[in-house]
């Protein structure tokens, strides 16, 4: 089973902030086969970065977009559409629930979303929450692909910033498999280098998504060895 550990920088660093982190973590980080580490930018530092990071070769790792338009290349102003992410991202990320709750996005714009980046040929992380996520999965279901993966990001462990437990993550995961099965799960939500390793190996996870703690290069390659070791 592949595993992925997905980097959301959110809102912060510019193109050479980006390329100082990934200087720093191209230093300490130590390639798996099995693992794929997944880095999402701001959209003002992602062809910068993706430039940088084709400089440095470093082995399974990628970029992510932390948002895609809707629509196709056209008269959409301030848009990113999908096709133009081509060479520098090989994921997306998707209803993120700040997406949701800030930009009033709905499940219908996220399938269109992740609709769009099918055709350009990127891997949409739809994130969806515990209370929700039946309706939220069952917008994608007429997107004809087993290439997109779920990522389980409770909101409450968000917003206190307190890591469902793995025990719960289990139960989620497992019923989100159950109805989904040909699409890849992993889990996000308060995770750092001192609690991550609980939820690497939980039975059908694919990996974890980490927010805050990826800002930090030394702690996101801890994070990264620890999945590469039980990957």
């Amino acid at each position: 089973m592949k595993r992925y550990v997905i980097a959301n920088w959110k809102c912060h660093k510019s193109s050479d902030e980006g390329c100082r982190w990934l200087d720093m973590f191209a230093s300490r980080y130590r390639p798996c086969s099995s693992l794929e580490v997944v880095i999402a930018p701001t959209f003002i530092a992602i062809e910068k970065v993706a430039a940088h990071l084709a400089d440095l070769a470093l082995s399974n790792v990628f970029l992510a977009a932390q948002d895609v338009s809707p629509f196709p290349k056209g008269s959409y102003t301030g848009a990113i559409a999908s096709d133009m992410l081509k060479g520098m991202a090989k994921f997306v990320i998707l209803g993120h629930s700040e997406r949701r709750r800030y930009f009033h996005e709905t499940n219908q714009e996220v399938a269109n979303k992740a609709s769009e980046a099918v055709d350009a040929g990127l891997t949409p992380i739809v994130c969806v929450d515990s209370s929700f996520a039946l309706s939220q999965l069952a917008s994608l279901v007429d997107i004809d692909s087993k290439n997109i993966m779920i990522a389980y990001t409770p909101v409450d462990a968000l917003h206190f910033n307190i890591p469902e437990s793995p025990e719960k993550v289990l139960l989620s995961v497992g019923h989100i498999s159950e109805l989904y099965p040909d699409w890849s799960v992993i889990y996000g939500g308060a995770l750092g280098e001192k609690n991550v390793k609980a939820y690497l190996g939980l039975q059908g996870l694919a990996g974890v998504f980490v927010g805050s703690a990826s800002l930090d290069p030394k702690t996101f390659v801890e994070i990264c060895n620890q999945a590469a070791e039980i990957s």
